[in-house]
C-alpha cells in the first residue's frame, strides 16, 4: 500500500469509526502495513476493492477498527506524571480519601494495552505511597478493548527495555527474572482487575480517584466522540480525583471544569473540588 493509498483509507474510515484521522499523522505507516497484510489476506486486488468489502460488511469494518489501535507502551512511561503523581497528588487525594473515612485508593487505567500502566500504579502505590498509608489498599481496573493484549498484561512478564524509566530500586524489589523475562511478583498484582472494554462502548460503574486516559481517546477519537468520552470519565471521578492524558495530548475545547493540577503536566482535577 503507498503512502497516499493510506492517507485515502484513513480519510474513509476515520469519519465511519468515530476516529480522527489527524491522530494518525505519524504512526499512519504502522496502520496501513497491517491493513496490507489483510487485503493480502483477503486477496483483494487494490485499495478500491477493499474499500468497496468494508461498504458492504459491517464485520470487515469492525477488524479494520481493530487494526487501527496504536499501542506504545511502557513502565513509568512520561516519568514526571508519576513523579507528581507521587508527590504531592496522590497524597492529597489520599489524605482527603481518609478524612471520609475511605481507606481503598480506586484508579482506572483506560486503554491498559499489555498492563505497564496499571502495574506502575500499582508499584508506585506500593513503593512509593503505601509506607505512608498503610491503612489504604488498591483497586486498579484496567480495561482495554484488544483481548489479545489484555492476555499478555494477566500473565506480567515483560522485557527489562519497558522496563528503563521505572526506577532501578524499584525493579529490583517488584520483579523477578524468568527465562529471560522480569515478572511482577505476586504482591503486586494484588488488586488489578483487567476487563475487556471500549472506551466508546463501556466503562466501569464506581468512582475513581484516579484516572488515566492516556494516548487513545484524546489522540485518536473524533471530536464528538472525545467530548461524549470525556462527560462519561467525569462521572467516574471521585470528589478531588485526577485525570491524567497523553503528554502530547489536549482536552477538548470545552473540558468541563477541568483545571490543571500540576503545572504544565496533562494532570487534572475539578476546579471545584481541587486538591
Amino acid at each position: 500500500m503507498t503512502d497516499a493509498e493510506c492517507l485515502e483509507l484513513l480519510r474513509w474510515a476515520a469519519p465511519r469509526l468515530g476516529l480522527r484521522y489527524e491522530g494518525f499523522r505519524r504512526v499512519r505507516g504502522q496502520v496501513c502495513k497491517r491493513v496490507g497484510r489483510r487485503m493480502k489476506e483477503l486477496g483483494v486486488p487494490g485499495l478500491a476493492a477493499y474499500l468497496e468489502r468494508l461498504e458492504a460488511d459491517p464485520a470487515e469494518r469492525a477488524l479494520l477498527d481493530a487494526l487501527c489501535r496504536v499501542t506504545i507502551s511502557r513502565f513509568y512511561r512520561d516519568h514526571g506524571v508519576f513523579e507528581a503523581l507521587r508527590e504531592p497528588l496522590l497524597p492529597r487525594v489520599l489524605e482527603a480519601a481518609r478524612a471520609r473515612g475511605e481507606r481503598v485508593l480506586r484508579v482506572w487505567s483506560a486503554g491498559c494495552a499489555s498492563g505497564e500502566e496499571p502495574y506502575t500504579v500499582a508499584v508506585l502505590f506500593r513503593l512509593g505511597l503505601w509506607p505512608r498509608f498503610p491503612d489504604f489498599g488498591l483497586e486498579v481496573v484496567a480495561t482495554d478493548a484488544d483481548g489479545a493484549l489484555l492476555e499478555r498484561a494477566r500473565r506480567g512478564c515483560y522485557q527489562r527495555a519497558t522496563l528503563r524509566e521505572l526506577p532501578s530500586e524499584w525493579v529490583d524489589t517488584a520483579f523477578t527474572p524468568q527465562g529471560g523475562e522480569l515478572c511482577l511478583r505476586p504482591e503486586f498484582r494484588e488488586g488489578l482487575d483487567f476487563r475487556r472494554e471500549d472506551l466508546r462502548q463501556r466503562m466501569p460503574e464506581g468512582l475513581f480517584h484516579l484516572v488515566l486516559c492516556r494516548n487513545v481517546a484524546f489522540t485518536y477519537f473524533a471530536p464528538p466522540v472525545q467530548h461524549e468520552v470525556l462527560a462519561r470519565l467525569l462521572e467516574r471521578l471521585a470528589p478531588g480525583g485526577l485525570l491524567a492524558i497523553g503528554a502530547h495530548e489536549s482536552l477538548p475545547e470545552d473540558s468541563m471544569g477541568l483545571t490543571r493540577a500540576a503545572g504544565a503536566l496533562p494532570l487534572f482535577h475539578r476546579a471545584d473540588t481541587g486538591i
